[in-house]
């Protein structure tokens, strides 16, 4: 059963092909008990609250099965979406009977809420018939619309069912009928119907699909303005113009992850080359250290150029997810570390911080720093973070690896097993065994390969100054350069052994100059991991008081008892007490009561926060 996150096998233009979920089996100490638990926990008790919010009663009424109204946000519809692409994805690595009946129930439900025309969103049904389309900018139809398409395909994929296949396609035909160059104008304020409907178009091979994907592409920044010309909705100039990540921070993201998927398809290289300067703005002027993205509460949007505060950072989950899945993109036309890299660091850090260890919680957003008040939640009446987390997760073992006709890239190393089907019936399979991203000795053993000479292509990160790598067959070791992938070509045999040694040395880093909120301050990382100062791990002491020389000496302990098993950074630290200060807000420096003390100070990975008693945290601490 082949079941990749995007299918390229017939895209033109691409240079790499994903492998399936169903490829790649992951049994690390860290991604596989999460996956695990999304499937244990996650899922079903996202299924609960979907019921106990009304979203699914949403689609009864809409049916006529209910008196009850519509309930919640007017894209609540998605939320069900999301979660049933979630479900079909762990169908397609764990089958569960009880979840599959699940996933059926509620497949039933959305396809008996649709209307006679195709039509589906059950917050314009019965009363509001009159207003569909009316409100593109503000209502989410199409947004809507593709997560369902996505949610379709994935499950047609997963479980070969077409059943909400074909209820996504009466829903997709409707809107390429009234939406077009001979039909109406007009784009949705919220991006996602365009990578939806090119999918779909890679899973039906329909054409008109792509076409109503790249006529809303070119919708935006036209005269008259489809959206007001407003930068928060990416229409204030044409796709392939903009240059500057502006806006909604997910929406641009879905945006680029759309157009990258136009350019996979259609040769426009002006559309691939925007998307690639949209995410060189957004990874080098506007992203946090932990890949998130989002400085801004007004309006979940970008800021200015290095515009970064840390409190009050956004960093929306939502962001997170779709940078991973537009660098994603990315990399499988343009086999570049620099993605990669960015996509590793969103998992590890912004990405995998948004759920709790116990899998029933998130964050919505994602500070750099906290005075003790900001905790995971069950739910939240804009419920978007939760099932895309969940889908995300169910599909993780999909962004591991891709392959060429005679190659097998490797992008992110975690223990497991990994089958990568080449286009002419062979296989290059391969076990790795490892305890990253807690240390970066990799050992990768060959079980099988063609029988003629094949490319071999691992990831060097670009934290990794000093990788060193040495294979069965290879006199000496090589030391490939970070940032980079280092390709071995060869007739492999099973029992092949290469061995990558990334060195995981801790990293004090500093920020650009112009970031002010980080001016005079450091951060520490291990590896991929970011880490962070709680006040859970330091007893007394407070985050906000501290202060980390450049002088003193860090290291690194495996505590595998703690937080599900992580390695702990200590380190001593300057602590400079309240009374210090003698209440004034702004004292003359002259006047502090010289009252430092020495102490330690213990750093976890920033994903493994605010799951235990609540309290200060930060991410940056000042140098001096």
């Amino acid at each position: 059963m082949r079941v990749p996150i995007i299918d390229l096998l017939h895209s033109p233009c691409v240079k790499l092909q994903p492998l399936s979920i169903t490829n790649i089996q992951l049994s690390d100490s860290l991604l596989a008990p999460r996956l695990e638990k999304n499937r244990t926990v996650t899922l079903p008790t996202q299924y609960h609250l979907l019921e106990a919010t009304g979203r699914l009663r949403n689609f009864q009424w809409a049916a006529g099965a209910e008196e009850s109204g519509f309930e919640g946000l007017v894209f609540n519809d998605s939320d069900v979406y999301k979660w049933v692409e979630a479900a079909s994805f762990s169908l397609a690595t764990h089958p569960d009977p009880s979840l599959e009946a699940l996933v059926d129930h509620v497949i039933t439900l959305i396809a008996r809420a649709q209307q006679p025309d195709g039509y589906l969103n059950t917050y314009f049904t019965h009363d509001r018939q009159h207003l569909r389309w009316t409100n593109l900018t503000q209502q989410h139809e199409h947004y809507c619309a593709g997560h369902l398409i996505q949610a379709a395909i994935a499950h047609h994929r997963a479980t070969g069912k077409s059943t909400l296949l074909a209820v996504a396609q009466r829903l997709a035909d409707l809107i390429c009928q009234t939406f077009g160059p001979h039909g109406r104008t007009g784009v949705d304020g919220h991006e996602e119907i365009e990578m939806a409907l090119i999918e779909l178009y890679r899973e039906t091979h329909q054409q008109r699909y792509l076409d109503t994907a790249l006529f809303f592409l070119d919708e935006r920044g036209q005269e008259p303005p489809r959206l007001g010309h407003r930068e928060y909705l990416q229409d204030h100039l044409p796709v392939r113009e903009q240059s500057e990540a502006a806006g909604h921070a997910v929406r641009l993201t879905y945006l680029a992850c759309g157009m990258a998927d136009a350019a996979a398809e259609t040769s426009d290289a002006t559309l691939l080359e925007a998307a690639d300067r949209l995410w060189h703005s957004a990874f080098s002027e506007k992203a946090y250290l932990t890949g998130g993205l989002g400085a801004r509460y007004e309006g979940e949007a970008f800021g200015a150029r290095y515009e970064l505060p840390q409190e009050r950072a956004y960093a929306e989950t939502c962001a997170a997810i779709g940078a991973m899945m537009w660098s994603w993109r990315m990399l499988q036309q343009r086999p570049e570390a620099r993605f990669a890299d960015i996509l590793e660091r969103l998992l590890y850090n912004g990405f995998l911080s948004g759920i709790s260890l116990s899998g029933d919680a998130y964050f919505y957003v994602n500070p750099l720093a906290d005075r003790g008040t900001h905790r995971r939640q069950p739910w939240f009446s804009c419920a978007c973070c939760p099932p895309n987390i969940a889908r995300v997760l169910a599909s993780l073992p999909g962004y591991f690896a891709s392959t060429t006709h005679t190659a097998l890239w490797i992008h992110l190393y975690a223990r497991g097993n990994l089958q990568a089907p080449l286009p002419d019936g062979q296989e290059f399979a391969l076990t790795i065994d490892t305890d990253y991203p807690w240390n970066g000795s990799i050992r990768l053993t060959i079980l099988s390969a063609p029988p003629y000479p094949t490319t071999l292509a691992l990831r060097i990160p670009g934290w990794s100054r000093t990788a060193r790598l040495t294979s069965s067959e290879q006199a000496h070791p090589l030391s490939p350069s970070p940032g980079t992938y280092t390709q071995i070509h060869r007739r492999w045999r099973a029992g092949d052994l290469i061995e990558l040694n990334l060195p995981m040395p801790i990293e004090r880093i500093v920020s650009h100059p112009h970031v002010i909120a980080n001016t005079g301050q450091v951060a520490l990382t291990r590896g991929p991991l970011v880490y962070c100062f709680e006040a859970a791990d330091n007893r007394d002491i407070d985050p906000w008081n501290c202060r980390l020389p450049d002088t003193v000496t860090i290291t690194a302990h495996t505590e595998p008892e703690l937080l599900g098993g992580i390695v702990t950074l200590h380190t001593p630290a300057s602590v400079r007490s309240s009374a210090a200060w003698r209440g004034a807000l702004y004292p003359p420096i002259d006047i502090l009561t010289p009252s430092e003390q020495r102490g330690e100070l213990i750093a976890i990975p920033y994903y493994a926060w605010a799951n235990r008693h609540p309290g200060p945290m930060r991410v940056w601490l000042p140098r001096a």
